[in-house]
This record gives structure tokens, C-alpha cells and sequence, in this order.
């Protein structure tokens, strides 16, 4: 069994446990980024504004502490939700990617429809050694379906399973022919 066929085993799997801090570490910026703009605007606002009511000068601030720790709890709490949530699922006939705490999606991929794949990586992700794999397909809805946190290795493996079908005798094919090759799409 090959490395590629190691990944298609058509069982469940979680993303790697990696991504929780991850992901902690990118909504700690995002919560950093907004909560510095809405300062600035919020402090310019109560500054050049002469004639704001003093009920509105009181509530802005504590509005904005409010709202910046709800961020901030946020980006720390969700993510190990998200992580309990998702699975993914890789067999002969393509990925099953199954996501979300409230609203739940699923994801079919077959393996015909693939187009390209492609495995990225941000500063972030290369700290904690993980990827995202992304899956271009034939088809408008979910043209670009993305999977991130998975173990870049492991990334590698599954783009290269989708991307290259296992040789085999197929009827008209012949031995060492995909075996997609004779069947019509």
C-alpha cells in the first residue's frame, strides 16, 4: 500500500489538534486589529465632538470593552468547537469534508470533478507545521473547497491520492491505465 493509499481509508477523521491554537493565535489578531481601528474611531469621535451627550460619551467606551472582551472570549472559545465539529473523510471515490457547531455542512468531492489542487501555507501554519488543502472543481457551487488544519504531510498525501487515480486493469484500458480512464464523464 502506497503512502497515497494510506489516506483513503474511508474512515472519520478530525483535523489536527495543532489548529486549535492556530487559530486562537489568528482570532487573537483579528480581535487586536478591529478593536485598535474601533478604539482610534471611537477616541476620535469623543475628542472632535463638542456637542455629544454625555450619556453617549459614557456608553461608547464601555460599549467598545464590552464588545472587544466578547472578541476576545470568542477567539479563544471557539475554536476548540469548530475542531469537535469537523471530519473529513477520504475513500476511492473522493473527500467528504463535514463542518459546523450550529449550521452543518457537507461536502461532497468526488474525484472526477477535481480540476486542480493546490496545498497552501501561512507563516502561522508553517510555525505549527500544518496546511490547507485546497480543491479547485468542475462545477460552480463549491468550485474552491478549502480544508485547513491538517498536518502538511498528510495534506500532501491527500492532494496527491485525488490528484493521481490507482492503475489498474479497466475494461478497454489495459493494465497501467487510470481506471477513470474508460469510464465517460
Amino acid at each position: 500500500m502506497s503512502d497515497s493509499d494510506s489516506v483513503a481509508d474511508g474512515l472519520d477523521h478530525q483535523l489536527d489538534p495543532r489548529v486549535i491554537p492556530l487559530e486562537r493565535i489568528a482570532g487573537a489578531i483579528s480581535i487586536a486589529g478591529i478593536a485598535t481601528a474601533s478604539f482610534i474611531g471611537i477616541s476620535f469621535a469623543l475628542l472632535t465632538s463638542d456637542d455629544m451627550p454625555d450619556v453617549l460619551r459614557i456608553l461608547l467606551p464601555g460599549l467598545w470593552l464590552v464588545l472587544a472582551l466578547f472578541g476576545a472570549w470568542h477567539a479563544y472559545g471557539w475554536p476548540p468547537r469548530a475542531y469537535q465539529h469537523t471530519f473529513y473523510r477520504i475513500d476511492e471515490q473522493g473527500i467528504e469534508i463535514r463542518r459546523g457547531v450550529y449550521w452543518r455542512i457537507v461536502i461532497n468531492v468526488p474525484r472526477s470533478r477535481v480540476q486542480h489542487i493546490d496545498v497552501s501555507q501561512g507563516p502561522i501554519e508553517r510555525r505549527y507545521a500544518l496546511g490547507t488543502l485546497v480543491i479547485y472543481t468542475a462545477g460552480t457551487d463549491h468550485a474552491k473547497v478549502q480544508l485547513s488544519g491538517l498536518e502538511h504531510g498528510r495534506a500532501l498525501r491527500i492532494r496527491q491520492h485525488l490528484l493521481h487515480p490507482t492503475t489498474q486493469t479497466t475494461r478497454g484500458g489495459g493494465p497501467g491505465v487510470p481506471a477513470e480512464a474508460g469510464d465517460a464523464v
